[in-house]
C-alpha cells in the first residue's frame, strides 16, 4: 500500500510517498481503508520531532482518519467490516491504517466521510474544552483565537449553542468574515488591533470568562490581562511558539486560572469521550454544528499540505485523500 513516510525530522520536504506493507490488526484493533485523513498542526510538530509523542523513524504522520473497516482484530465487538467510521489512531497518512477499537467511531448516515475525517480531533477538542475543561453556559463571554481554523469554527458554534457570547480573532478580513458566518458575535483583526485592548473595550472593562488559545507565545500573556474575575484561559497549542512561563502570582489579583488541554485526557475518564461524541453528533443533527472542509490534497501532496497549513492561509479542516 502507499503511505507517507519520513526517515528524518525536518521540514515538509522530508515527507515522501512510499510503498509499505499493509498492517494487520492485532487484538483490540481495527484495520481501516482510509477515505480521508485529517491534517492537524500537531502533525507538523510530529514531523519536526517536537510533538508530545516522538516519531520512531522511519515513521508516518497522521492521528485521525475516516474510512471503511476492512478487518478487525481479536476481541473487537460492536464493529464489523464494511462499517463507515472515523478514528483516532496513528500513521493515518496512508491507504490503510490501524486504530484502537475504543477510539473508532461509527458514523451516522447523515455524516459524510469527509466530515468524519474532520470530526475526531477538531470537534472533540472544541467540545471538551468548552464542556469538560470548562463549563460553558449562557451569559459567558468566550474569546477564540484562530477563529477561522478547524477547531476555531467548531468552537464558535458549540459555544453559541450553549448560549455564550463569542469574540473571534483572525489575521485577515476574509477569515473574520468566515468566523462571522459561523456565528461569532464580535471580531478582532489581531494584526491591525491589540486584541486585549479590544476585548477590554468590547466587554466594558470586565474581560472575558474563557479564552481558547492555540497560538501560545504572542497571545498568552495578553490573554491573561483581559480575563474577567475568575476567568479561565485554556492553552491547547503553540502555533506561534511556546509561551513564556506564567508567573503564578500574576493570577492572584483576579483569581484567574490557566489550564492545558490535549484530547488524550478525556479518554482517561470512563464515558467522557463517548459523551462528547454523542453530544456533538446531536448538534450536527440539529443543524447547530457544521464542519467546513477548507481544502483537500491527494496523499502524494502531503508535503504541500503541510506547507499550506504552516503558511497560516488555511481555513477550516484540511484533508489528505489516498
Amino acid at each position: 500500500m502507499k503511505s507517507i513516510v519520513f526517515s528524518r525530522v525536518g521540514g515538509p520536504d522530508v515527507l515522501e510517498l512510499s510503498e509499505v506493507t499493509r498492517p494487520e490488526p492485532k487484538a483490540g484493533q481495527v484495520l481501516i481503508k482510509v477515505a480521508a485523513a485529517g491534517i492537524n498542526f500537531a502533525d507538523t510538530l510530529f514531523r519536526q520531532g517536537q510533538y508530545a509523542v516522538a516519531p520512531k523513524l522511519p515513521d508516518t504522520p497522521g492521528f485521525e482518519a475516516s474510512g471503511i473497516i476492512e478487518d478487525i482484530g481479536a476481541g473487537v465487538s460492536g464493529l464489523r467490516p464494511g462499517m463507515r467510521v472515523a478514528a483516532m489512531g496513528g500513521k493515518t497518512y496512508a491507504e490503510y491504517c490501524l486504530a484502537p477499537a475504543a477510539q473508532t467511531i461509527p458514523l451516522p448516515d447523515s455524516v459524510t466521510l469527509d466530515e468524519g475525517a474532520a470530526f475526531p480531533i477538531q470537534v472533540l477538542t472544541a467540545w471538551h474544552m468548552l464542556h469538560t475543561s470548562h463549563q460553558i453556559g449562557p451569559k459567558q463571554t468566550v474569546l477564540i483565537h484562530s477563529a477561522a481554523g478547524g477547531v476555531g469554527l467548531v468552537a464558535i458554534q458549540i459555544a453559541k449553542a450553549a448560549g455564550a457570547y463569542v469574540i473571534g480573532t483572525a489575521s485577515t478580513e476574509s477569515k473574520l468574515k468566515l468566523a462571522k458566518e459561523y456565528g461569532a458575535d464580535d471580531l478582532i483583526n489581531y494584526v491591525e488591533r491589540d486584541f486585549a485592548a479590544e476585548v477590554t473595550r468590547l466587554t466594558n472593562g470586565r474581560g472575558v470568562d474563557l479564552i481558547l488559545d492555540a497560538v501560545g507565545k504572542p497571545t498568552l500573556a495578553k490573554g491573561l490581562s483581559c480575563l474577567a474575575p475568575f476567568g479561565h484561559l485554556i492553552l491547547f497549542g503553540r502555533s506561534g511558539g511556546a509561551p513564556e512561563p506564567v508567573d503564578l502570582f500574576s493570577l492572584f489579583a483576579k483569581s484567574v486560572k490557566v489550564s492545558g488541554f490535549m484530547l488524550f485526557a478525556p479518554a482517561m475518564v470512563p464515558g467522557k469521550m463517548q459523551e462528547g461524541i454523542e453530544k456533538s453528533f446531536q448538534l450536527m443533527r440539529e443543524g447547530k454544528l457544521k464542519l467546513l472542509i477548507g481544502r483537500k490534497f491527494p496523499l502524494a501532496e502531503a508535503a504541500e499540505a503541510h506547507r499550506f497549513m504552516e503558511s497560516r492561509e488555511s481555513v477550516g479542516k484540511l484533508l489528505l485523500v489516498p
